[in-house]
């Protein structure tokens, strides 16, 4: 009997555009002849799937939907969001409560992988992997440029604390910068944060857990013709030149696998993730940057080419995690 699955998409942040892409690779991926696919948007105003044209609202009292009649439920959500509320932990909690299980980090996981500050302390801890110095600003609370410099050296960057695809993201490189940047970032989010900028290589690695095994999946690494990877670099095809797999010499490959996967378990990651360092180019020593629970998977995001590169399809792949949830998460 097919299994019928929740594809969610859309989202409350500037990276809804982006989640509708990883949704429609993710939809059109999964065999059809396996699952029933209900794909549905979630705004701020509403939560829908769209049948033959019209908009059915879902029941949020138990996640269901009521399509010709017939009451609709599902044995497993594939959550395709990016941002709020579908990597930040909400809707992780929400369908903890109603015991459906899905396919990314839980609600607490999530919740802390998002947030950027709370998590470098915590991976710092880890003591596997170095961390680059930062100020954490909230809003509302009082901050000078005096202060931040006494901490920080320049350049370094500004971003938005809680916010994905380098959204409200500056390189500040001189002192009359900063504050503009600080406000570029408060307007993304209530939080910013802002990190010493580390020379080096940009490396990328997908990672999963399928029946209690984790993978790591080929690195990519990232050169931007752009001053940084930002969301111009990200979504404009030739403005970056994504390597997959990264020239990397077998004993950074495996630092970098081992690193990861070492983080990856210790935060009690779920699903597909993506973690990003930078190789500093002075030291050699890798910098983590950050763990997306949600990458961005449209045709040619990161986590797919590494699929590829790893001799898998699409297809497959998104079916294993399905099935892992199916299995191990119910």
């Amino acid at each position: 009997m097919k299994k019928n699955i929740a594809l969610l998409a859309g989202g409350y942040s500037g990276e809804y555009v982006i989640s509708i892409q990883t949704a429609a690779t993710i939809e059109k991926s999964l065999n059809k002849e396996i699952y029933n696919i209900f794909k549905i948007i979630i705004t701020k105003d509403e939560w829908y799937h769209e049948h033959n044209g019209v908009k059915l609202p879902v029941d949020k009292n138990d996640f269901s939907l009521l399509i010709d009649g017939s009451k609709i439920t599902f044995d497993c959500v594939f959550i395709a969001m990016h941002g709020s509320p579908g990597e930040d932990g909400r809707v992780q909690g929400y369908l903890d409560m109603l015991q459906i299980p899905y396919t990314t980090c839980n609600a607490i996981v999530s919740a802390l992988t998002f947030n950027k500050s709370y998590c470098n302390k915590v991976v710092k801890a880890f003591n596997v992997v170095n961390i680059a110095n930062s100020v954490h600003l909230i809003k509302g609370d009082p901050y000078s440029m005096g202060a931040i410099l006494d901490e920080l050296k320049l350049p370094v960057f500004v971003k938005p604390n809680e916010s994905g695809s380098s959204l409200g993201v500056s390189k500040v490189k001189n002192v009359e910068e900063l504050f503009p940047a600080i406000e570029k970032a408060f307007r993304e989010d209530k939080q910013v944060l802002i990190e010493e900028f580390i020379e080096g290589r940009e490396l990328t690695i997908g990672l999963y857990r399928v029946n209690g095994v984790l993978h790591a999946l080929p690195a990519t690494e990232i050169v931007s013709k752009n001053e940084f990877f930002d969301y111009e670099a990200k979504y404009t095809p030739g403005v970056t030149n994504e390597i997959t797999p990264a020239n990397i010499d077998n004993n950074l490959r495996e630092q970098l696998e081992s690193k990861a996967m070492y983080i990856y378990r210790h935060l009690n990651c779920r699903g597909v993730v993506r973690m990003d360092f930078i190789l500093q180019g002075t030291t050699n020593k890798l910098f983590f940057l950050e763990v997306n629970t949600m990458p961005g998977q449209s045709e040619n995001s990161i986590v797919p080419q590494q699929v590829r590169a790893s001799g898998r399809s699409l297809t497959d792949f998104y079916g294993e995690l399905l099935e892992d949830c199916l299995k191990n998460h119910s």
